[in-house]
């Protein structure tokens, strides 16, 4: 379901501590990112949020992450914090689970793979 002019999103009650950008936190990206400009609740679910209205609220987020240029440098921060809610780097965190399980998968087979080179080689 896309927003259009006439739904307006419904706004979220955002912790505080978990807003899109913070202002204590040093790091150049932050300075850059284009969701200091936007309301803070498109990244953030209010309470009891039904179903259509959430995606539709993350679709409008992902839009705002689409034209944003620490995009990427956003995404990172979430992954390694790992940030638990919102819309971070034009990922949900669902989407951000997905990514953090298949990277856990790759390194296992990574590791695996090395291992396994180096007992071909000893032998």
């Amino acid at each position: 379901m896309q927003h259009t002019p006439h739904q307006p999103l419904q706004a979220a009650a955002v912790p505080s501590q978990r807003t899109p950008v913070r202002e204590e936190q040093a790091g150049p990206w932050h300075a850059e990112a284009v969701c200091r400009r936007d309301e803070a609740g498109l990244f953030f679910a209010p309470s009891k949020e039904p179903t259509a209205s959430r995606l539709s609220r993350e679709e409008a987020a992902k839009q705002v992450c689409a034209r944003c240029p620490v995009m990427v440098d956003c995404r990172e921060h979430a992954l390694v914090q790992p940030e638990p809610y919102g819309v971070w780097g034009g990922l949900t965190a669902a989407e951000r689970r997905v990514v953090l399980a298949r990277r856990r998968r790759r390194d296992i087979e990574l590791k695996s793979t090395a291992s396994a080179g180096r007992i071909a080689a000893a032998g």
